[in-house]
């Protein structure tokens, strides 16, 4: 059985949510609307009384629209609202849709009548039907009920694009509501000679730089099944659970692969910025307590020793003019690859640290 790749794992598990929202407000009207209309002898003609086929089939294609919304939500329109304010995303958005579900609308009508009345979809009695739902309150009750699946939907989105997935996840079922204590790796990435770069560009330009340097590097992530942390000005903090890291040596191959995927933006930041970023990085793993913390604003946060270790073998990357530097506790947890060599380069004083530790330097094989 062929398994998924992350990268559409990771889709899925952003399309879905929308299909089970859709679901979930569907099936709640639906029963606000039979306990009112208990008496399905009473309704007009144009009201399709729910029996299990309608029950059936409208469960299914309310989930299936959701799932159409999330997917064009995800490949579409996100990315054609990027650089537009909240407000303006949600109601750009909520146009945008309102005429796909239109077109939607009456096509479900149609079968929907169709299956009722065992008649085709052409038939003019089914056509006739169509014609005075469109004009009754019912009309407007169903669209009332689109209209709000479809701005809780997009709401959830955008908190979930603003707060990661994997955070909103965890708020939701609160796995960290209560601290836990979890190994994992961290991966500091840095931008070299930032502060160069900054200065020449201006803020505003960099900060444009800055978003186009991170938006390179998430297929890399999403494929390597890291979870970014944080972005601390040019730099990004990405985490995983220690076995997850560890299978296929995603926390190394997703270096390697956020280089190949910079490097084929060389022509990009060359044309649009007048420069070509670079960056360094370090890996290390230890033991961390994960929880919810924060009294004004809640979130996830990691606290051990393995960040500050982290950070200071990131700070060695420059005094030994290397790129990538992990610690050697954890290349004796790698698996043994083609792909890339490591060179221990002994035992380092960390600064402001009182231990040391010994750091390999990872080189990739041309």
């Amino acid at each position: 059985m062929m398994s998924l790749s992350a990268k559409n794992k990771y889709y899925l598990k952003r399309i879905l949510p929308f299909g089970i929202i859709w679901l979930a407000i569907s099936l709640l009207l639906l029963w606000s609307d039979y306990a009112v209309l208990a008496d399905q002898s009473q309704v007009d003609e144009w009201v399709i009384p729910i029996t299990p086929a309608i029950f059936v089939f409208s469960s299914v294609s309310v989930f299936i629209v959701g799932c159409l919304v999330g997917a064009i939500e995800v490949f579409v329109v996100n990315k054609l609202f990027a650089n537009q304010s909240f407000p303006k995303k949600i109601i750009g958005k909520f146009l945008l849709y309102t005429t796909v579900l239109f077109i939607l609308v009456f096509i479900l009508y149609l079968i929907a009548a169709s299956i009722v009345s065992k008649e085709s979809v052409f038939s003019k009695s089914v056509w006739n039907q169509y014609v005075q739902f469109f004009t009754s309150i019912t009309h407007v009750s169903t669209w009332v009920q689109l209209l709000f699946s479809l701005l809780v939907s997009l709401i959830f989105a955008e908190v979930s694009e603003n707060l990661g997935q994997n955070i909103l996840y965890n708020f939701f079922t609160g796995r960290y509501h209560k601290p836990v204590d979890e190994n994992r790796i961290f991966m500091f990435v840095d931008m070299k000679d930032s502060t160069t770069i900054a200065e020449k560009l201006g803020h505003k330009n960099y900060f444009k730089l800055l978003k186009d340097y991170y938006r390179s590097f998430s297929d890399a992530i999403i494929k390597n099944y890291g979870e970014v942390y944080q972005y601390v000005g040019d730099e990004i903090v990405i985490t995983w659970n220690l076995d997850d890291g560890l299978i296929d040596n995603r926390c190394i191959q997703c270096f390697f692969e956020m280089k190949t995927a910079l490097e084929k933006q060389t022509q990009h930041f060359e044309k649009k910025y007048n420069t070509i970023p670079n960056f360094k990085a370090a890996l290390h793993f230890g033991e961390v307590t994960t929880g919810e913390i924060g009294a004004l604003k809640k979130d996830i946060f990691f606290t051990g020793d393995v960040l500050n270790t982290t950070a200071r073998i990131l700070g060695l990357t420059t005094k030994l003019k290397e790129d990538f530097l992990i610690s050697e506790p954890l290349s004796r947890k790698l698996e043994t690859s083609e792909d890339y060599s490591l060179e221990n380069l002994g035992t380092k004083i960390l600064k402001g640290k009182t231990k040391s530790i010994q750091v390999c330097a990872v080189h990739y094989s041309s």
